[in-house]
């Protein structure tokens, strides 16, 4: 049995994770999250109401349970709040990172930490784990000085990169690009998409995959977890648009540049997934096979209502 304790469980990465932990029978899952727990299912697993923000409560939880791996999911990934709000940011993706690693030092435990391709400046995408990072917000800085803190330090890490999840879960507390794009475009709204940004956008599923493989690999290292296809954030809404067979003419190009974002975006990331694929067995869907997965999982929950 592998010991597995996941932090932001109540996220989309955080859900999956512990739907693939409850159903392997050789994984014990100390799920947590801040409050209650969101996850449909509450038995077959255990659930710690935990602030990632305090160390005391992240201590007392791996004291108790001694994990073999912790799989951190825990971030403040609004790119733009980021930007407004740098305290809470640093604390979320640094501060409790910090935590995290002191703790797996003490106690030898696998640490698998979530990482983005906001760290680069997507000049010159797709990127290896080598590539150098450039990050252009303040979100990816802290990113990458999180990425720093476990290469620095004594601990068995692991950083995942990965690019815009999306899914669905029964209990959303935010929405995704996919989502976004298919209830605007149902309700008949028009929508401006930026033509100018390139990504590989991830399913959720295929990402919490690539945590467990990790994890049972005992792997070390960077390893790239994305999606396999490289789409310009409009084709990306058109293919959302075309297969619910939704009205793409409500779908608007326009530049990133007109959107006066707060945050600077860089143009075009998209990963190398050779070494996730030689040396953990990462086999991700494609963006067509990922929409399928979650239109039937959207009939699932519409049929459970």
């Amino acid at each position: 049995m592998k010991k597995i304790l996941v932090t932001g469980s109540n996220g989309l990465l955080g859900q999956k994770l512990t739907d693939l932990c409850i159903s392997d029978p050789e994984i014990e899952l100390i799920a947590s999250s801040k409050g209650p727990n969101r996850h449909p299912v509450k038995q077959g697993y255990i659930y710690e109401d935990m602030d990632i923000l305090d160390p005391l409560q992240i201590q007392r939880v791996v004291e108790k349970y001694h994990p073999d791996t912790i799989i951190n999911t825990a971030a403040m990934t609004n790119v733009d709040a980021c930007e407004s709000d740098k305290e809470n940011c640093y604390a979320l993706n640094v501060g409790s990172v910090k935590s995290l690693i002191r703790l797996s030092e003490e106690h030898n435990i696998q640490l698998i930490h979530l990482s983005t391709d906001f760290i680069f400046d997507g000049e010159n995408g797709p990127y290896t784990e080598e590539d150098q990072p450039n990050p252009l917000s303040y979100y990816g800085q802290t990113k990458l000085e999180a990425e720093r803190l476990l290469q620095q330090s004594s601990c068995k890490w692991v950083i995942l990169r990965t690019i815009i999840v999306y899914g669905i879960v029964n209990d959303m507390s935010r929405s995704n690009i996919i989502l976004w794009a298919k209830a605007a475009l149902e309700k008949g709204s028009p929508i401006n998409v930026v033509d100018d940004q390139w990504r590989m956008p991830t399913l959720a599923e295929d990402l919490a995959e690539c945590c467990l493989l990790a994890a049972k690999k005992n792997a070390e290292g960077i390893f790239n977890a994305s999606g396999k296809d490289m789409l310009s954030i409009l084709e990306l809404v058109k293919k959302v648009a075309e297969y619910w067979k939704l009205d793409q003419s409500l779908i608007r190009p326009i530049s990133a540049d007109s959107l006066n974002q707060a945050a600077k975006r860089p143009k075009r990331t998209g990963f190398i997934l050779d070494k996730a694929k030689n040396v953990l067995g990462y086999n991700p869907k494609s963006f067509e096979e990922g929409i399928a997965f979650v239109d039937a999982q959207l009939k699932a929950i519409s049929e459970s209502k």
